[in-house]
């Protein structure tokens, strides 16, 4: 897989993707601030961690990585990510091994790296998009056949649904797979190959909500979350309350009633109904267009870029981040199952903001060698 010669370059990263980010992360940080006094007024010294987490791995951390990595020709990832592909496949490995990986809940999906604990599939998810965009962009054309294009691209997805299932994280496996379907469809896969493997994809994930006790909940909460308002429907019912008693303007900043011992997780999986609760249905909105706003700056991007890889990658990154954020939105909403997919530049998660942005780096990276017109 030989980089492609860069034709020119603006030497100028596209200042409204790094506005829309800038505004996503500032809002994200006082969404977070407000959202977290409830744990402070529960557990003080879980705050003091958490918030040491979010800011100094997440936001410095990040934005250091992004500034980084948006300096780096992107062409690098390129010529390193069948490397990188390994690599992030070997750190998958060691959430199976006792004595390094951290479980809760159920799920072994991180590692103990003494200070730090932090999420190998963060990494993956980004080595992944990588080598599949560096893949079709090698094989151009031929992308539309069976051999160089579908058979590869399942023998991608298969790979990432064994380390990733068996941990077991369901969510991240669906996102992954949502990122590769969207190079795979940007690089010309045909549709008849696009509709055998979403039929492939619904027996599988029929399988899997027949053999995981959790998933199984997860269907029928959904379809009816009154059934058991104490229970297994208590996170999507106190949602709706905190969305519900929001109204049209919301309460007001740090003005939730919800987030104190009502809402499970209010600065993780439920910290947009925080959100909806404190600022309405108009801040709700906002939020909601903004990584609209987001998603289509980052396409324009992609379709801009001088080569294929460039185009495959910024699609990947793109809907990496955009399938994780409307997945949580919708799910406090009722619109889709409960996912465990984080809320990007907002919600808790140290590791997952630091990789959310230094993606960014890489994105405004590529916009550097955007075509001219």
């Amino acid at each position: 897989m030989q980089p492609t010669r860069m034709k020119s370059s603006t030497k100028k990263v596209d200042k409204t993707f790094l506005f829309l980010t800038t505004i996503l992360v500032v809002l994200g940080i006082t969404i977070f601030s407000s959202a977290s006094l409830g744990l402070l007024t529960s557990n003080g010294a879980k705050f003091q961690a958490v918030t040491f987490n979010q800011i100094v791995l997440g936001l410095v951390g990040g934005s250091i990585s992004a500034f980084i990595l948006s300096r780096i020709n992107y062409q690098i990832w390129r010529k390193y990510a069948f490397y990188i592909f390994i690599t992030a496949g070997v750190l998958m490995l060691l959430v199976f091994i006792p004595g390094l990986r951290f479980c809760a809940k159920g799920a072994c999906r991180w590692v103990d790296a003494g200070p730090i604990t932090f999420q190998p599939a963060e990494i993956y998810k980004i080595a992944f998009v990588m080598y599949t965009a560096a893949w079709f962009a090698s094989v151009k054309q031929k992308v539309g056949t069976f051999k160089l294009g579908t058979v590869p691209f399942l023998i991608f997805i298969a790979i990432s649904g064994g380390l990733v299932l068996a941990q077991p994280d369901t969510d991240t496996f669906m996102v992954i797979a949502a990122s590769g379907l969207a190079i795979f469809v940007t690089a010309g896969g045909r549709w008849r190959d696009m509709i055998i493997m979403g039929l492939i994809g619904a027996i599988l994930l029929g399988g899997l909500v027949a053999t995981r006790p959790y998933l199984k909940q997860r269907i029928m909460t959904f379809m009816d979350p009154s059934k058991d308002p104490t229970g297994s429907g208590y996170q999507i019912q106190q949602s709706l309350i905190a969305v519900g008693s929001g109204g049209l303007f919301g309460r007001g900043f740090g003005q939730s009633i919800q987030k104190f011992n009502f809402l499970p997780e209010p600065i993780g999986d439920s910290i947009f109904a925080v959100a909806a609760e404190e600022f309405g249905f108009v801040g709700s909105t906002v939020i909601v267009l903004l990584y609209l706003l987001f998603t289509l700056q980052g396409y324009r991007i992609a379709v801009r870029a001088q080569d294929l890889f460039g185009t495959y990658l910024v699609v990947g990154i793109i809907t990496l981040i955009i399938i994780q954020s409307y997945l949580n939105i919708s799910a406090m909403l009722a619109i889709t199952p409960l996912s465990g997919t984080p809320l990007l530049f907002i919600s808790h998660g140290g590791t997952a903001l630091f990789f959310a942005l230094s993606s960014v780096g890489i994105v405004l990276n590529v916009s550097k060698y955007q075509k001219k017109g």
